[in-house]
């Protein structure tokens, strides 16, 4: 956890087009309203933000520019542990076996990506095996690639977009089948 409050401390935030810049705006201010609120709950109910607030003079009200927020002593029960955020916030929560976190995971309404942090890639198959979403990420989380299906499950939308499998929505087949006489 403080390796990772170190990595985001290194983030910036503002205009996605300065090449300095790490993380630019949300979708729109509402959106970034709604996941100050799932923080200021999960604050309320007795998690604590270990990212200092002080380095991202960016993050206005009203706005759609939302600092990174790394939370800790989050529980199960809080909004921010069990709908999709889409913004740059992230619950740190300890689990006492793999079964209890593939519990914990898939008891959501949405089913997006799952990602598994660990040096064993067995581990990691075993474990994105049983989680129920449309994409498992091993030491990374939403990088595209468009070779790769792009699939969400459960309420985390329909259908599959990238690789082949996404563009054969887009095409309309036509079959010939052709016999010649002699």
């Amino acid at each position: 956890v403080a390796r990772l409050v170190d990595a985001v401390h290194g983030w910036s935030l503002g205009d996605p087009t300065d090449p300095s810049v790490s993380i630019g705006p949300v979708v729109r201010a509402r959106a970034a309203a709604r996941i100050r609120a799932q923080v200021d709950d999960a604050l309320a109910g007795g998690a604590v933000d270990l990212v200092d607030p002080a380095r991202y003079p960016a993050d206005r009200p009203g706005t759609p520019y939302l600092r990174p927020s790394v939370l800790v002593g989050v529980t199960h029960r809080m909004e921010v542990m069990r709908e999709e955020t889409f913004g740059p916030i992230v619950g740190v929560m300890p689990v006492d076996s793999d079964d209890e976190a593939v519990a914990l995971m898939n008891d959501s309404a949405y089913g997006l990506t799952a990602s598994v942090w660990t040096s064993d890639e067995d581990r990691a198959w075993q474990i994105g095996d049983r989680l129920d979403t449309g994409t498992v990420f091993m030491n990374r989380c939403d990088a595209l690639d468009p070779e790769l299906a792009w699939v969400g499950v459960k309420h985390s939308g329909r259908g599959c977009t990238l690789s082949r499998v996404g563009y054969e929505a887009l095409t309309r087949p036509k079959s010939f089948h052709f016999r010649t006489t002699l």
